[in-house]
């Protein structure tokens, strides 16, 4: 490329967690690894890189995506939310949501690796359907994997936080 030149970075404006922000991102980085390596947003992981396992779902403009198949560049002026977002009150006084409290107390968590990526599916579908039905819930978490957790357990810690809700 005589003569040409090459831009690496590319400044993109989004909405997390309810904070405006701007990160330069190259033209081939996903938005899980903008929101892990320039934003230190950790909570949201890579597993499978293809989009099978749904360990780095977060909310996109309030829906479940797959952050692994999402290029940085395509999230200009969107609202992202990831699992930190969930916290009420604050970096200095977070405490967890309902949903997040919810998975604690029905022991869905084991390893956690999983967990951002089923709460934020979980969020989602609570969003859309504030009183789902145990198979509502089977079908709301289907792309999100999870190799030791029981997924009863899950589905138990999403109906108690919907009805606690109610």
């Amino acid at each position: 490329m005589t003569g040409a030149t090459r831009r690496d970075g590319y400044p993109v404006r989004v909405t997390v967690n309810g904070a405006a922000r701007t990160v330069e991102v190259s033209s081939t980085e996903t938005l899980l690894d903008a929101l892990r390596w320039n934003l230190d947003l950790t909570g949201s992981k890579e597993c499978c890189a293809e989009g099978e396992c749904g360990a780095c779902t977060v909310l996109v403009d309030g829906r479940a995506v797959n952050s692994c198949l999402v290029l940085a560049v395509e999230s200009d002026g969107l609202d992202i939310t990831t699992v930190e977002g969930l916290e009420t009150g604050g970096p200095a006084g977070g405490r967890l949501s309902r949903l997040q409290d919810a998975f604690l107390e029905k022991g869905a968590v084991q390893c956690g690796f999983c967990i951002p990526g089923m709460v934020m599916a979980a969020q989602a579908l609570l969003n859309e359907n504030p009183h789902p039905r145990p198979d509502e819930v089977r079908e709301g978490l289907a792309g999100n994997l999870c190799r030791c957790a029981g997924y009863q357990r899950i589905v138990d810690a999403v109906l108690l936080a919907a009805e606690e809700d109610a």
